[in-house]
């Protein structure tokens, strides 16, 4: 396979239990990032991990096509675990050439920016993507002191480009980028710019009430 879609589903969240298959706008948080991702035809297959019962029959329900559910390994679904450890072992058990690594905590995730995304690598090759948001406040440091401008000439919001923050939405590498550094990004990394609102992720009970409202 070229080019494949990887989402990690884990079932023993502390702050929010099942997380990922509970309710939001109607269906479970996960269906929308899945939804979305299936609306690309150049992601040949989604590969959704779980370590999980639950969630796997949740997302067999869903009767998506190209998406499969694969078994995620105790190790990487533990509270230390990183999400990276999920992608490094997808790595090392899959074959294919690239890699959309898609995170269920960001339902604004449109197949829009997916497909902005592959416009994108087609067009300027980088080694690694991941989604952005563009913000345009100042920043300060815990001493009192400015980071990204200088108070004497204070730019007008206007005339100032801002910069980046990186939403989570989603990362995009190569498999034998990601096995060599064993990072979601590494070489030469391309920011892609998202909608405003997409820079919420859902990581506490009160996130769901929030985005229910701003659906």
């Amino acid at each position: 396979m070229k080019t494949v879609a990887f989402i990690p589903l884990r079932g023993g969240s502390k702050s929010i239990p099942l997380k990922n298959i509970k309710d939001l706008w109607g269906k479970p948080l996960c269906y929308w990032t899945i939804y979305e991702a299936c609306k690309c035809n150049f992601i040949e297959k989604i590969f959704v991990a779980t370590d999980d019962e639950r969630i796997k029959n949740c997302v067999k329900k869903f009767k998506f096509e190209r998406v499969e559910v694969i078994s995620r390994s105790p190790q990487t679904a533990t509270d230390t675990a990183t999400s990276e450890s999920a992608l490094i072992e997808f790595c090392q058990n899959y074959d294919f050439e690239n890699v959309y690594f898609i995170q269920a905590t960001s339902p604004f995730l449109k197949s829009d920016d997916l497909k902005k995304a592959n416009e994108l690598f087609l067009k300027e090759q980088p080694d690694s993507m991941l989604s952005v948001v563009r913000k345009k406040q100042f920043l300060w440091n815990v001493d009192g002191i400015p980071m990204n401008y200088n108070p004497q000439k204070r730019p007008r919001r206007q005339d100032w480009d801002g910069y980046f923050v990186e939403n989570g939405a989603f990362y995009f590498s190569s498999r034998m980028s990601i096995l060599k550094s064993q990072c979601r990004i590494s070489g030469k990394i391309l920011p892609v710019e998202m909608e405003e609102n997409s820079l919420f992720e859902i990581d506490e009970p009160k996130d769901f009430e929030l985005f229910e409202r701003l659906k």
